[in-house]
């Protein structure tokens, strides 16, 4: 058992079983031994890749969506940008470089980057430096007005909750200790979700991210207030639906969830139906979800491959078209993942999504 596994059962003893999310919260963020505070989880030497380490295609065409929102807000001269969960600040210094194209949007741009782990801050600051980028550990106290903001692959990690049907009842999951006394599953006491579950079958789960819907009416109170544009970028389904999405992933394979706290990365997929439902209050409207593929394409990502690839060997084309297959191929990351705007109300449809797809 982990040193954080440890801990965790050594609670439980004394005050009974905790709920996923307060499970998937330590694991996570614990101050000494949580995933995000104690390491960089990104690239071949850590236990996932994603979508900007990919390839610079991903986070120029969203810098590009971001100076076209940008432009359509009315060109403000100040404007704050936003990244939730920045990782190593690739994807930021890959939108930048797109956003240049704008000479104004780039003078306009103040820098946020909401991130709690020092190890990614410090790669952020190294990569960003020359940006002044100002670091928070929530949306709250990023200064308000003119708003751009993106979030990649975050709201997959913020603590869930799960629910399980018995009897035609739903009970909450919780975890305590085994014979052996290692941490294991059970059910609380009978309650209903925070979330309205739609028709399930007995013994069905049903996750709810309380979390990622108090963001999300945050984000939509900003977009009422004052011009501004999200993108939200994530794995997750259209409709709200039960299953058990909760995973752990170590070292790129996936591993039981309850099996390393601390040293295992642990995400669910994004229930996009709930989170437009929240986003889309007074004054806002919501576009989408529409695939990765849809989205990227739209945005000019083979004109985009088509420009890297002029005059450059054989093998660093291959290369450059065979990360930009990864991103696009719905048998790979094209299909699963999901983009979905916000922006303020009375806007044009955002490039990529059409009038047909407001959520």
């Amino acid at each position: 058992m982990t040193p954080l596994g440890r801990r965790l059962a050594e609670t439980i003893r004394r005050t009974g079983p905790i709920g996923v999310d307060t499970f998937m919260a330590a694991a996570l963020g614990d101050p000494e031994h949580g995933y995000y505070r104690t390491r960089d989880p990104l690239g071949a030497a850590g236990d996932f890749i994603t979508a900007p380490e990919i390839s610079q295609i991903f986070g120029e065409l969203v810098g590009l969506w971001c100076a076209d929102q940008w432009r359509q807000m009315g060109e403000p001269a100040t404007v704050q940008l936003v990244e939730l969960g920045p990782g190593r600040g690739t994807l930021m210094a890959d939108l930048l470089r797109a956003l240049a194209v704008l000479p104004g949007a780039a003078a306009a741009v103040r820098l946020h980057l909401v991130e709690t782990s020092p190890v990614l801050r410090r790669h952020q600051a190294s990569l960003l430096e020359a940006f002044a980028p100002h670091w928070h550990d929530s949306l709250e106290t990023v200064p308000p007005g003119p708003l751009l903001l993106v979030a990649n692959e975050f709201f997959d990690a913020l603590p869930i909750r799960q629910w399980q049907r018995r009897a035609g009842i739903w009970h909450e999951r919780r975890i305590g200790l085994d014979a052996e006394g290692r941490l294991a599953f059970g059910l609380g006491a009978a309650s209903a979700p925070p979330v309205a579950p739609p028709p399930a079958e007995e013994g069905a789960i049903f996750e709810t991210c309380e979390p990622g819907l108090g963001l999300a009416a945050a984000l939509g109170r900003r977009l009422a207030a004052a011009p501004g544009a999200a993108l939200v970028i994530d794995y997750g389904h259209v409709r709200t639906a039960p299953g058990e999405t909760l995973q752990a992933v170590r070292r790129h394979r996936s591993v039981p969830v309850l099996e390393a706290p601390g040293e295992a990365d642990l995400t669910a997929h994004v229930d996009f139906a709930a989170l437009a439902r929240i986003l889309a209050g007074p004054g806002v409207q919501c576009w989408g979800p529409v695939t990765q593929e849809r989205f990227l394409a739209a945005n000019g990502a083979l004109l985009r491959v088509a420009r890297l690839t002029s005059g450059q060997p054989e093998a660093a084309a291959a290369a450059i078209r065979e990360a930009a297959r990864r991103l696009l191929d719905p048998a790979q990351m094209g299909s699963l993942f999901k983009v979905l705007a916000a922006t303020s109300a009375g806007r044009p449809v955002p490039s990529g999504f059409s009038r047909e797809q407001i959520a």
